[in-house]
């Protein structure tokens, strides 16, 4: 059995009930907020939301963050099937997890993705979904990232005819230099991105749902402080 399709809330290991605590908040926000564009995923989209970036290019366009740290798609598609879909009605849903299911292999991550892609559209037949690949991490070439290639070519191809769901890569060269390192620069540990690494990464986000909301929001180039050094 592909456990990374089976929906599954995580367990409370610290006693304190966060993610639950987490789930519900968002459960609670969809049903006070108008909502046009919606981000689902794990802390790749959790920590955008502290970025300048999510300022300056999502907060104009009504946007939601549902992300929580540590999520693998089985996670996700338990909250998404317990009510975080229930009470909104996004034009678009914004989707970036797989990065943490390191007990799978890349097809059982991409048919976890597949689930949530189907889950959405089956809450929000309205709804475009937006599946973002997933960034490369590690400072150096490794195994993980050649996973992540796997996924991603796999995501691309399955969902090349599918209506209502558009992939959009993650060119890896905007992060990886000639030499194979990522720079903290733009990962600050080499996994979760730096405010630069959020600008790569979503300027071709920020262009395809405003493609999909038929709407133009003017953003100025920004180019951010590389910051101090962190090793």
């Amino acid at each position: 059995m592909n456990t990374a399709t089976v929906p599954t809330p995580v367990q409370d290991v610290q006693g304190d009930n966060r993610w639950m605590s987490m789930h519900n908040r968002f459960v609670a926000q969809g049903k006070r907020r108008e909502v046009e564009v919606l981000f689902i995923g794990d802390s790749l989209v959790q920590q955008l939301q502290f970025s300048p970036v999510w300022e300056k290019m999502f907060v104009p366009l009504h946007c939601l963050n549902f992300g929580i740290g540590k999520d693998e798609t089985q996670h996700v598609l338990w909250r998404l099937q317990n009510g975080e879909l229930d009470s909104l009605s996004p034009k678009v849903v914004v989707l970036l997890v797989g990065t943490n299911n390191h007990d799978h292999s890349a097809d059982q991550v991409v048919e976890g993705i597949l689930a949530i892609v189907n889950t959405i559209e089956e809450k929000q037949p309205e709804a475009q979904t937006v599946v973002v690949g997933i960034p490369p991490r590690g400072q150096n070439p490794n195994k993980l990232r050649e996973k992540i290639t796997k996924i991603n070519q796999s995501l691309a191809s399955k969902l090349s005819n599918e209506p209502r769901a558009v992939f959009v890569n993650v060119d890896a060269g905007l992060f990886v230099n000639s030499d194979g390192e990522i720079s903290h620069r733009d990962m600050y540990d080499y996994l979760h991105f730096t405010a630069q690494g959020y600008q790569k990464l979503c300027e071709p986000i920020l262009e395809e749902v405003q493609n999909l909301l038929k709407t133009f929001v003017k953003v100025e180039s920004t180019s951010f402080d590389e910051g101090r050094d962190l090793n």
